[in-house]
């Protein structure tokens, strides 16, 4: 569990969508992607991995899907960006044991930034990493927060489709 924001996870899903650290709002309402300017479950429905988008109060119903969402750094903040990496290297030892103790198939990171710093290596490519992480099938997605303009809603949806039909046809050891 993260400070503030519990994790929802249970063994061996299909994918643990890592988002970087808890936004202040979503910590304080105790969900995850509260933020009404956050895309993540817009494009988690529209990408495939659910039928319908799931509201913030029924965040927990993702693991009906075979999904679980945990954060890289229990901290909240307003903006990613008042990490540091070294507070995310820090955090790395703690979030392998968890990946590893809940045995998912896939483990997804929202954020290249965040999960280079993590890895503690600046070459981060999007898609499937060729290493694996806690010992199981790494991916790079583009965090779908409000503030990342660098990716349009079809382009998230477009990279997050990608993965799904990866996994769902075993090229990450998926269903």
């Amino acid at each position: 569990m993260t400070d503030g924001l519990p994790d929802i996870l249970a063994k061996n899903l299909s994918v643990i969508f890592c988002g970087i650290n808890p936004g202040q709002t979503a910590a304080t309402a105790g969900r995850h992607f509260v933020n009404r300017s956050n895309r993540f479950r817009r494009v988690l429905h529209l990408s495939g991995f659910t039928p319908e988008e799931i509201k913030p109060e029924n965040d927990h119903t993702i693991l009906i899907y075979g999904y679980g969402l945990t954060t890289a750094v229990a901290r909240p903040t307003r903006r990613a960006s008042e990490l540091s990496r070294e507070e995310l290297a820090l955090a790395a030892s703690m979030l392998e044991r968890r990946i590893a103790a809940f045995t998912p198939r896939n483990v997804a990171f929202l954020g290249k930034a965040a999960y280079a710093a993590i890895i503690k290596n600046p070459e981060v490519r999007w898609g499937r990493q060729s290493a694996p992480f806690a010992g199981v099938s790494a991916w790079v997605l583009p965090n779908p927060s409000g503030l990342n303009r660098n990716f349009s809603l079809e382009a998230l949806v477009a990279a997050y489709r990608d993965m799904r039909l990866a996994v769902s046809i075993g090229n990450g050891r998926g269903p």
